[in-house]
């Protein structure tokens, strides 16, 4: 089974390179993260018509996320317990949740794709809603782990984090900025001292996720990697292979983001449809 994430940046800007990517890449699952629409408002039509079945939750032209699978989708659920919410309350006090956590269960893999929270700015309340969210995701996983403890689970998508100074093209440029304040890193590393596993590092695999559109950045690899699978032993026991997709980066209208891919050594339904070799 290859399974995939990738923050796509619109998914109605680019469901066709989305789609293109699937199938030039025989991807199984793929987790999407910033679709950048409501649910109703996912070009479902081009994706069944490619073979995939599609989950998404989008609240509005923000944030979003999704899966795309050509296997059965089961146990779908938006958001994991007590998420925190951000932006202006309602009248009981209760803030909105976002639309930046969705996970499902695929041939007994449990798989969640999550956009976490930027941050913004050290000072700014969004970077304590960051730190609260991860806090709450790594409860949510633990206890999850823990009522579950042979199912394999992946954390898959865009963490916002870039954890290690060789994730970053210049260190000094981020000094006093997120994404790489030891708050945030330590809230990253926190997943791996409980038990799960950074799989394209662990593969020794290297290179950026990210680069901006401003600045040649792409061009110059001034870029940083923030999208990663994390899964833990159960899940890593399965991983054959991994990449992170660069040339994705390349082209007309790309996201600013490239995919990373995972390939699981596991049977699935759709070998039930292969020819019998003899």
């Amino acid at each position: 089974m290859r399974i995939a994430t990738w923050n796509v940046n619109s998914i109605r800007t680019r469901k066709g390179r989305v789609i293109d990517f699937l199938q030039n890449h025989d991807i199984d699952v793929l987790a999407m993260q910033e679709i950048k629409c409501k649910t109703e408002q996912f070009p479902f039509e081009e994706f069944e018509e490619a073979g995939y079945e599609v989950i998404a939750h989008g609240l509005n032209q923000w944030n979003g996320v999704a899966f795309a699978s050509r296997l059965p989708i089961e146990d779908a659920v938006e958001g994991f317990e007590n998420m925190p919410g951000f932006g202006k309350p309602a009248e009981d006090g209760t803030l909105p949740l976002e639309a930046r956590a969705l996970g499902a269960t695929i041939e007994g893999v449990r798989l969640w794709s999550l956009y976490v929270p930027n941050g913004r700015e050290l000072a700014h309340p969004h970077y304590t809603y960051k730190l609260e969210w991860l806090k709450a995701l790594r409860e949510d996983t633990a206890a999850r782990r823990e009522s579950h403890p042979e199912e394999p689970i992946a954390l898959m998508g865009d963490f916002n984090i870039a954890p290690l100074d060789i994730d970053i093209w210049d260190p000094e440029f981020f000094v006093g900025k997120t994404h790489t304040s030891q708050p945030e890193r330590d809230a990253f590393n926190a997943f791996l001292e409980d038990g799960m596993l950074d799989v394209t590092r662990e593969l020794g695999i290297e290179g950026y996720t990210y680069w901006d559109y401003q600045q040649l950045r792409f061009p110059r690899n001034e870029g940083m990697r923030i999208d990663f699978v994390l899964g833990n032993p159960e899940f890593f026991e399965l991983v054959s292979a991994a990449e992170i997709a660069r040339d994705e980066r390349k082209g007309d209208g790309p996201s600013d983001h490239v995919p990373v891919i995972v390939e699981l050594d596991t049977e699935t339904s759709l070998d039930d449809d292969m020819p019998m070799i003899f």
